[in-house]
């Protein structure tokens, strides 16, 4: 398996700059969380990945091999997306033949038992489900097709809690019983955490954190106290976000913490979680003098 790298990608649409310079690699066998706020470029990029739009610079590459317009690479490649692409009368089970077409081998016999278990008939059409029973359906396909890389764009889209329960389950399951590259993008950043090992987020069109979720997080503070001993313990840190009441403020930093500075007894560190963590990132920041 080989693994997938993106090389200097940009795409503008019109004035507006949706990607510019990305690059990266997607290691074989591996979760990776891709997170950013509304229109960061996440669909985009992902788009651009498996050769559905295309880059103004910049190229995907399997392995040694670009992907654009080259049918064995592609077939490496799953994009299951929140836009509808198939036909409303397309039955469920039609969808599965589609997949076996289009990559072989699919996994009939789990896709059944993931159906059963989101309580959907193969006879169903894609008219007749609900929005979050569609994407239950769509998650079906996603992960028993015979591919290498999975992409699941906003794979969460309409479920209820219960199914959304199941389908993290159904990820594990296949995961471990068939290691391949998953790579999610989501809003609900808090549920998907512990499933992810690295995270890739994007914020004003490139990549600003691109690392180990553990690596990221150990060292993601909240450091709070007396906004005077704070101000003077993060002097010259680059703060995230901060507020205040009252005199006791508490501020966001993302780096590694300097072991000669002195941790006033009233000023408390404590780490964020990936949700925190992005949010900090992506509101922008100062710098304490």
């Amino acid at each position: 398996m080989n693994k997938l790298t993106i090389q200097h990608v940009k795409k503008r649409f019109g004035r507006k700059q949706i990607l510019n310079d990305v690059s990266f690699e997607l290691a074989p066998a591996k979760i990776y969380g891709l997170l950013g706020r509304n229109g960061a470029g996440k669909s985009t990029l992902l788009n651009i990945m498996t050769n559905r739009i295309f880059a103004n610079q910049g190229q995907v590459l399997l392995g040694q091999t670009p992907v654009a317009d080259n049918q064995a690479a592609l077939s490496e490649l799953y994009l299951m997306s929140e836009v509808d692409l198939l036909m409303k009368h397309t039955k469920v089970k039609d969808t599965f033949a589609m997949a076996e077409d289009a990559y072989g081998q699919f996994a009939f016999a789990n896709a059944t038992r993931m159906l059963n278990a989101f309580g959907i008939s193969e006879k169903d059409t894609l008219a007749k489900l609900s929005t979050g029973l569609r994407t239950a359906a769509k998650l079906t396909v996603a992960l028993n097709v015979n591919a290498n890389y999975i992409f699941l764009d906003e794979p969460t889209l309409g479920l209820d809690a219960n199914h959304r329960e199941l389908f993290y389950q159904e990820l594990m399951r296949t995961y471990e019983e068939r290691p391949r590259t998953f790579v999610i993008s989501t809003h609900l950043i808090s549920e998907v955490q512990q499933l992810l090992e690295d995270v890739i987020i994007l914020d004003h069109a490139t990549i600003i954190k691109n690392e180990a979720v553990t690596d990221l997080l150990a060292n993601a503070y909240e450091i709070s106290g007396p906004a005077d001993l704070v101000a003077e313990y993060t002097a010259g840190m680059q703060i995230l976000t901060s507020r205040q009441l009252g005199k006791i403020q508490a501020v966001t930093v993302v780096a590694a913490l300097d072991d000669h500075r002195v941790l006033p007894d009233q000023v408390k560190l404590a780490h964020l979680d990936l949700q925190k963590t992005f949010t900090a990132l992506t509101n922008g920041g100062e710098k304490h003098e």
